[in-house]
């Protein structure tokens, strides 16, 4: 193994992409994101650097265990119950796999991310 196979989460290591709103349960008028992925070698592993404008999206099934680590801005996370919690640069957090509920952007925000699909 060397240096060459670290990978570096940033949107100037990486290509950018806007993930189709119809990937989502409900959006926002407005939402704007672009992920930056990194290519980890495995199906179950995602992650990147992200960029979002203010808004939201609800999600039936949160797709995969979430680390997320808030470098600018802030967020929300909502449940289905209506209980939120809020987050903003320099604090980490982790969403289950599974999580239904809605995800706020309250400003705009970058966060790197990583997420572990577990099997069905």
């Amino acid at each position: 193994m060397s240096v060459d196979q670290i990978v570096t989460l940033s949107p100037t290591a990486l290509e950018g992409s806007v993930p189709d709103p119809a990937s989502y349960d409900d959006v926002s008028d407005g939402w704007i994101e672009t992920e930056y992925r990194a290519d980890f070698g495995n199906p179950a592993v995602e992650g990147g650097y992200w960029t979002g404008s203010a808004g939201s999206v609800a999600f039936e099934s949160w797709p995969y265990t979430e680390l997320c680590v808030v470098l600018r801005g802030r967020v929300a996370v909502e449940d289905a119950s209506g209980a939120r919690r809020e987050f903003g640069a320099g604090e980490s957090f982790v969403i289950p796999q599974g999580f239904k509920g809605v995800w706020h952007t309250l400003e705009e925000t970058e966060k790197v991310f990583m997420g572990v699909q577990r099997a069905q």
